[in-house]
């Protein structure tokens, strides 16, 4: 409840881009949990999206290659029945245009004038063996009825089946066509390889497959930080923890001291002596129960246990109260305290009195502190249509920018001795944490002229 309990320790601020990794001291068996639950966290997520991302990548592919079996496939066709269209159209069979049409659609061709091969085959020899077109030729017999007998002289339309024919291990894409002509019927037998379609299905699955390498590194370097980030506040409440209890402890221990040795003193001491001793124990026995009180209720808070009696609080009546019940104190240490309300109506705040009337004895206790004897503490308030402004502004010594923010940390203080034994650093904390509850803002800024004003933000 005084300037010694502002902020927290650098542990206990929030985590920006400028902050390091928190640092254990003396604790390594906990930074090797959390140096576990980060790879382990970054495994996991990296796992799981780099599944998703290969299961949505080989979906894409199969539906690629299908798009491209299907077009190379199209394609094929539409050669074949240019030929056909050629062929059927022609009484004369040019060897010119056949070998110009073989080398624009990579075809391997047999044709046959009834079954005599043409003159057209000694120009333009064979890659294939004529074992394998006429494997062609009996697969579109049996399985597309492609039958040369079943065409007369009277025929005047042309049969013709396109299909997928395997050969060892190539693929080809074949076709057998009867074209009926005047002298007889035209056999032709086509194979097209498809080695260029699948070197360029091999090269896609390539590119896929390092497209997915790249993206699951990306996603664990992503991760590497996200999960990071994740944990740091696990980090940082474990070591706000351990300080807590270490200050804490430290906070209890010196009272119990106190009492302890006064017990032992008292064995062998006058009446008088005892007495003494008697009202130091009374003095540490109220001020343990001070801290624990406290610590209890930042307990509450960090449990979310802490709850609000919201009801229509007039500030300025509170404020006004809390003034004529600090003015004896201030009178007492010669210190001069004033209060400046607003001429106008202050609408009502939904709040919690007890909490907010908590807020004000630590605000006004914290400026009682560190006000010297002649100086002044001044509450004001200003109403606006969606919120109240109150200050508490004291001429004290006022406080460094560089602990602006740290005085609202737990057992934090200015004096690092110590010295004030009636504070014990969580008062300007448990205001904070009440002040957040209410979704208000507390700080703490610079006094015109010198000193320290609290100003405390709360919405109607």
């Amino acid at each position: 409840m005084n300037h010694k309990s502002r902020h927290s320790h650098p542990a206990d601020l929030p985590y920006g881009p400028k902050n390091r990794q928190p640092h254990f001291k003396g604790l390594p068996y906990r930074r090797r949990i959390f140096q576990r639950l980060h790879i382990r966290l970054t495994a996991f997520c990296t796992l799981v999206c780099g599944a998703i991302l290969a299961l949505m990548s080989l979906a894409c592919l199969a539906f690629s290659e299908t798009e491209a079996h299907e077009s190379h496939f199209a394609d094929f066709q539409i050669n074949v029945n240019m030929l056909i269209s050629h062929l059927e159209n022609q009484s004369v069979i040019s060897h010119n245009w056949l070998s110009q049409f073989q080398a624009d659609t990579q075809f391997q061709m047999d044709i046959l004038d009834n079954g005599n091969k043409l003159a057209y085959e000694r120009l333009n020899p064979l890659h294939l063996k004529e074992s394998v077109f006429a494997s062609a030729r009996q697969a579109a017999r049996e399985d597309y009825l492609i039958l040369e007998e079943s065409i007369s002289r009277n025929s005047v339309l042309s049969m013709h089946a396109e299909f997928e024919f395997p050969l060892q291990e190539e693929r080809y894409y074949a076709s057998v066509i009867l074209i009926p002509k005047k002298s007889g019927v035209l056999n032709i037998a086509i194979l097209h390889p498809q080695a260029r379609l699948y070197e360029s299905l091999r090269l896609q699955r390539l590119q896929f497959a390092i497209a997915n390498l790249i993206g699951i590194l990306l996603l664990g370097i992503f991760f590497w930080i996200f999960t990071w980030r994740m944990i740091r506040p696990l980090i940082a409440s474990q070591q706000k923890q351990a300080e807590f209890i270490a200050s804490a402890s430290h906070e209890l221990r010196s009272p119990l001291t106190v009492m302890l040795s006064c017990l032992s003193a008292m064995k062998h001491a006058s009446s008088e002596e005892a007495e003494q001793f008697s009202q130091t124990i009374a003095r540490e026995g109220k001020r343990m129960s001070r801290l624990i009180e406290d610590m209890l209720t930042l307990s509450s808070t960090d449990s979310l246990r802490m709850t609000l009696r919201r009801q229509p609080v007039e500030l300025d009546t509170l404020l006004l109260s809390a003034y004529e019940k600090f003015l004896p104190l201030t009178r007492e240490k010669g210190i001069s305290l004033e209060i400046v309300l607003p001429d106008q109506w202050v609408q009502p705040c939904p709040c919690d009195k007890e909490r907010m009337e908590q807020v004000l004895s630590i605000l006004l206790d914290n400026a009682l502190s560190y006000t010297p004897p002649g100086g002044s503490i001044r509450l004001s308030l200003q109403a606006a249509s969606d919120k109240v402004t109150l200050r508490i502004a004291d001429n004290g010594p006022g406080i460094p920018d560089s602990e602006k923010k740290a005085i609202f940390g737990r057992f934090y203080r200015c004096d690092k001795a110590h010295e004030d034994k009636s504070h014990f650093g969580l008062g300007l904390c448990i205001a904070w944490e009440i002040i957040q509850l209410h979704k208000g803002k507390l700080w703490a800024e610079d006094t015109p002229g010198g000193g320290a004003t609290f100003v405390v933000v709360i919405g109607v």
